[in-house]
């Protein structure tokens, strides 16, 4: 009896250790789909919303295009939720689950899928190439989980994709990566990042974003600090009619300085008023005026001034082929208001555009600043050169270190006034056997020896007498040489 209860027991304690496998195993893979007791079937639709399921139903029909998942208890999305390619899945439901986790894996059977609502759950992560698969995907909600990491490359391969909501979570980073020039998702018009942690927003970056695409960039309730920076951006979309700026005016808050950490709407900051600034160039410049509308893809035509519309003969005025409008080169009678004129199938838009032609060219002004600017340095070089010549001479007086008298060091070429003074009664008749003669009667000028002194800023013309100046003749010299000077004292002579 014994022998018998204990083989009964191996038999049934391996079926015993099953059954929590077989109720974890349910719990990822799911009962099969039941359209009739649990969930709603309409032709491709099915919903199986509050219905506390835990795991996605299995048996799935491939021709299912809407899957509604949403209002149940589905905290994990596994890559084998589905063992079957759902081709014909468009759109799928997964909100208000409490999700917390979902595999790398998770959309490669779904690859179709345009509309993926992943709002109001628990996503704290989005790791990288997460939604890669989805290459057809145009609209992801985020909004409404704990997501405060994002990997740069988590939407990478979302080419279709057209609004991305990841509003009331922890994000503390602008995704710039998103809407910047070469990196942004080309067909992405609408990103909301609003009530989340961003404390910094890059304000130039976005100043500079195409108007299509700051209409849909929407970054309201974030704890940003005041800064007229911040409320000349919002004026400017104000002033262009941006429904981002427009739709959530009072929301627009900021974080004032201080402790208490206090908020005022933005746009109630005491900043100076922003107008949208009017284009100015000078004469024979081109300058491409930009048809900045709110819209995508919009058909765009010019008219000049005066209303007259751009026609293709017009050489000067071409329309470009991302519907903005080249013109030049310029004329002063080119001035005026241009008018883009924009529509679509939704939207009519009406873009005016002032030029203003100043009546020089830019070049020229700065050619002007430059013959300034030469003709200034000039004259103080002038000056300059005057004062060293009036102050800075080398003295040349025998007390002077340095000046001995018994030196003879060839002089410069000097242009002189005639003079007379005592030079040869204080340096004697030494070392003017050869030379002192040659030099008595010169003019215009010559080469003055080193140590030839000079009285009153004159150079003395006659320089030392030989050893035969004597009587008679000794005095007529001097005569001579003081008569010239009272006459030619103050006359420069010409070299």
């Amino acid at each position: 009896m014994e022998v018998v209860f204990r083989r009964g027991f191996l038999t049934i304690l391996p079926l015993v250790l099953l059954l929590p496998a077989i109720r974890i195993n349910g719990q990822f893979m799911g009962s099969p789909l039941d359209c009739h007791k649990t969930c709603v079937c309409a032709s491709n639709i099915i919903s199986c919303s509050k219905i506390n399921l835990t795991a996605v139903p299995t048996a799935l029909p491939r021709y299912a295009a809407v899957l509604d998942l949403s209002f149940n208890s589905i905290t994990r999305l596994r890559a084998e939720w589905t063992p079957v390619k759902l081709s014909s899945l468009h759109s799928l439901l997964l909100s208000h689950n409490g999700l917390t986790f979902l595999s790398s894996e998770a959309f490669v059977y779904v690859t179709k899928l345009r509309y993926l609502d992943l709002s109001s759950n628990g996503l704290r992560l989005l790791e990288e190439l997460i939604f890669e698969p989805l290459e057809h995907l145009e609209v992801l909600l985020l909004y409404n989980n704990h997501i405060s990491q994002i990997d740069r490359s988590a939407f990478s391969g979302l080419n279709q994709l057209q609004k991305l909501y990841l509003s009331q979570n922890q994000i503390s980073r602008f995704p710039m990566e998103l809407v910047k020039e070469r990196s942004r998702l080309e067909t992405l018009t609408l990103l909301d990042v609003s009530s989340n942690r961003i404390k910094v927003l890059p304000l130039q970056e976005l100043q500079a974003l195409p108007g299509w695409i700051k209409n849909g960039l929407y970054f309201h309730n974030n704890s940003l600090p005041c800064s007229c920076e911040l409320y000349n951006l919002l004026a400017r979309w104000h002033l262009q009619q941006l429904s981002s700026a427009t739709d959530f005016r009072d929301d627009h808050t900021c974080v004032l300085p201080g402790l208490q950490k206090e908020k005022m709407t933005t746009l109630d900051l005491n900043c100076s008023e922003v107008n949208i600034m009017d284009e100015e160039a000078y004469l024979d410049q081109f300058l491409v005026l930009n048809c900045d509308t709110r819209q995508k893809d919009m058909e765009k035509s010019w008219a000049l001034p005066g209303n007259i519309p751009v026609s293709p003969t017009n050489m000067s005025a071409v329309k470009l082929r991302d519907g903005s409008l080249q013109i030049g080169p310029l004329k002063a009678e080119d001035s005026g208001v241009y008018t883009c004129y924009a529509t679509s199938d939704s939207l009519n838009e009406t873009l005016y555009v002032t030029v203003v032609v100043y009546n020089s060219t830019k070049s020229g002004g700065l050619e002007n600043m430059k013959t300034a600017y030469t003709t200034l340095v000039g004259c103080l070089a002038s000056i300059v050169m005057i004062l060293i010549y009036l102050y800075l001479t080398p003295c040349r007086c025998a007390c002077c270190p340095g000046q001995g008298l018994g030196k003879s060091v060839p002089g410069s070429l000097r242009s002189s006034i005639v003079s007379v003074s005592q030079v040869h009664e204080e340096t004697g008749q030494e070392g003017w056997d050869g030379g002192a003669k040659d030099f008595l009667n010169r003019r215009v000028a010559f080469l003055e020896p080193k140590d030839q002194l000079e009285q009153n800023g004159r150079l003395n013309p006659i320089g030392e007498e030989d050893e035969e100046w004597q009587g008679d003749n000794q005095e007529r010299r001097r005569s001579d040489a003081e008569s010239i000077s009272s006459v030619c004292s103050d006359t420069p002579m010409v070299m």
